[in-house]
């Protein structure tokens, strides 16, 4: 399997209101940056949206680090939240409704296909390629 590397972060204009997503993907000497934008959503729906864009664009199974700043990402899979999402017939621990229900189901497809490790960076730091998502990701807001 490939092993790829990817950075991605989501940016909302107020929480909801028009946000962003931003990825960079690095296989070898090679780098691809994604973006886009959506005129009403969520921080948390934009930071979902970029990993399932980034992981949708992968041409095959890949062994991926995915790199976040954004906790609710990372630690639905690493502390395996959606396991008793499932499992409670997505409800949470409050037994409401899992919010964002719709992109969490996609991106648990997508893991059935690439072996996925998560790991949390610490937003707006000295990490260059999340400030680079961090920049798709606003930047897709203004251009929308």
């Amino acid at each position: 399997m490939k092993e790829v590397t990817i950075y991605t972060d989501g940016a909302c204009s107020g929480n909801p209101g028009p946000g962003g997503w931003g990825a960079v993907l690095i296989y070898g000497d090679h780098k691809k940056e994604l973006s886009g934008a959506a005129a009403q959503t969520t921080n948390n729906r934009m930071e979902l949206v970029a990993a399932i864009e980034a992981l949708s664009a992968l041409k095959e199974p890949c062994r991926v680090k995915l790199y976040s700043d954004s906790a609710y990402l990372t630690n639905c899979f690493r502390q395996g939240w959606y396991k008793n999402w499932m499992k409670n017939g997505w409800k949470n621990s409050k037994n409401q409704p899992v919010e964002n229900q719709d992109l969490w189901q996609q991106l648990l497809r997508l893991l059935e296909v690439h072996q996925v490790e998560f790991i949390k960076v610490k937003g707006h730091a000295d990490n260059e390629y999340n400030n680079r998502c961090d920049e798709l990701a606003t930047g897709a807001i203004r251009q929308r």
